[in-house]
């Protein structure tokens, strides 16, 4: 059976049976046997939350932790179409992309990720990171632009910011490999022609474009400064504005990058290609078990109930007391 290393449980030990001894010294001096019994039935309650903190469980194997040795630039579309509402039947797009970005942080333990988006122009959200946490929080607060400042936008004004991130990667880390995930609808809305990714091939080792959107398009919602969402629906000749995904745009960007291009939908799981081979190691192995605790929760659950009864009957004892000027 594991506990928690050994200075840690010296302290929960220690803390229980200080807790104890007051419990014990209570007991004896208890003048009934109704008193005896709660003060027996706290002690009861001090022993098994301590047994608690302590985190029994049974050792049941060991399983091999892996590192990738690889940094992943995230480059996410944040114009107004990444809200249209078609994503698992009227769903905004974001919320794909947000589930999509959850599962790769999973599916690359140990990488560095790094976050660009891009609307009328591109930014670095995020710097390269192992902390996933903060890549996720990122991915979670982001919201489309303004829609009174939109003035079109390119599907490729993250090309140069991509490159430039991911050719700094290379000269810090030349032993780590790169990899580009492209999170987008394919919409230019520009009236120039998109920038090209071609700059950025030689220094990626895998990723893909992901695309969002359908062919019969969703309705857009209006968003105000900051992001927030303001409730109307974007109009377009009196009826609703729709986008629509643009397959041979997304397919072209991938086509640059050197990637596959995926048409994502709620309905498959994404397809994340592995990392580079040379990159990927094991680094070490971690011990499993079988948690016990919540067998000892049951008990210490019913012994609070008691106490919660006890208590209440004592409040409405001394109501009555209260009310009346005498003890019940």
């Amino acid at each position: 059976m594991s506990f928690l290393p050994i200075i840690p449980a010296l302290l929960v030990a220690v803390l229980t049976a200080a807790v104890l001894a007051v419990a014990v010294m209570a007991l004896v001096r208890a003048r009934d046997t109704t008193a005896r019994a709660v003060w027996a039935g706290r002690m009861l309650l001090v022993v098994l939350c301590g047994a608690i903190l302590l985190r029994p469980g049974i050792p049941d194997g060991q399983v091999t932790t892996v590192a990738t040795q690889t940094d992943i630039v995230l480059a996410v579309d944040t114009t107004a179409s990444i809200v249209a509402e078609d994503w698992d039947g009227d769903r905004p797009r974001i919320e794909g992309v947000r589930s999509d970005i959850a599962a790769l942080l999973d599916a690359y333990p140990g990488a560095r990720f790094a976050l660009v988006t891009f609307d009328a122009s591109a930014q670095v959200r995020l710097p390269l990171t192992t902390d996933t946490t903060a890549v996720m929080t990122a991915v979670e607060v982001l919201r489309p632009e303004a829609t009174a400042q939109s003035r079109g936008s390119s599907i490729g004004v993250a090309a140069d910011t991509v490159a430039d991130l991911l050719a700094d990667a290379a000269d810090r880390s030349p032993d780590r490999t790169r990899m580009v995930f492209y999170f987008g609808d394919g919409e230019q809305t520009a009236s120039d022609d998109p920038e090209s990714f071609d700059a950025s091939a030689a220094l990626v080792a895998g990723g893909a474009v992901f695309g969002y959107g359908t062919e019969a398009g969703g309705p857009m919602r209006t968003t105000a400064v900051g992001g927030d969402p303001a409730g109307e629906y974007i109009e377009y000749q009196g009826a609703p504005a729709l986008s629509t995904i643009d397959d041979a745009a997304l397919q072209t960007i991938a086509d640059e990058l050197g990637v596959d291009y995926q048409r994502r939908d709620a309905a498959t799981e994404p397809d994340y290609p592995p990392a580079p081979t040379q990159t990927v190691t094991a680094s070490g192995t971690a011990a499993t078990r079988t948690e016990l605790t919540w067998m000892l929760a049951v008990p210490v659950l019913v012994l609070l109930g008691v106490e919660i009864a006890l208590a209440t009957r004592r409040f409405v004892q001394a109501g009555a007391i209260t009310r009346t000027g005498r003890r019940p």
